[in-house]
């Protein structure tokens, strides 16, 4: 035997935590498991050996350490430096004096394996 009972609730729906801000309630949605690109400049691919499998993606979208860096706030603020710069190849070779962006990308290349 199931009891089940309903509890009122005290704000309507579109009104709880879990509404969808206006701005994205008209947003085309996204499916489970892929990721939307906003980029304002062109994707040029100069190397089509350099791109990464989606085996590879999914391997880095899912593991744990990637996930526990990008947690860090100045990794995030040199990861945005490098995307947002009008010059990223050198953007990244300054992130890359870091530490924390060398240890990131040692982790991210220990995942997809070594690139030719």
């Amino acid at each position: 035997m199931s009891i089940k009972a309903e509890i009122p609730c005290s704000k309507p729906a579109a009104e709880g935590p879990l509404a969808k801000p206006a701005s994205a309630q008209n947003e085309t949605p996204v499916p489970a498991g892929e990721v939307q690109w906003h980029a304002e400049r062109p994707l040029t691919i100069d190397d089509p050996t350099m791109v990464l499998e989606t085996s590879q993606l999914e391997s880095l979208a899912f593991s744990s350490e990637i996930c526990d860096a990008l947690k860090d706030d100045n990794l995030q603020k040199l990861i945005l430096s490098v995307d947002s710069s009008p010059d990223p190849e050198s953007e990244l070779a300054k992130a890359m004096e870091t530490d924390a962006f060398r240890i990131f990308a040692d982790k991210i290349l220990s995942i997809v394996g070594p690139l030719p």
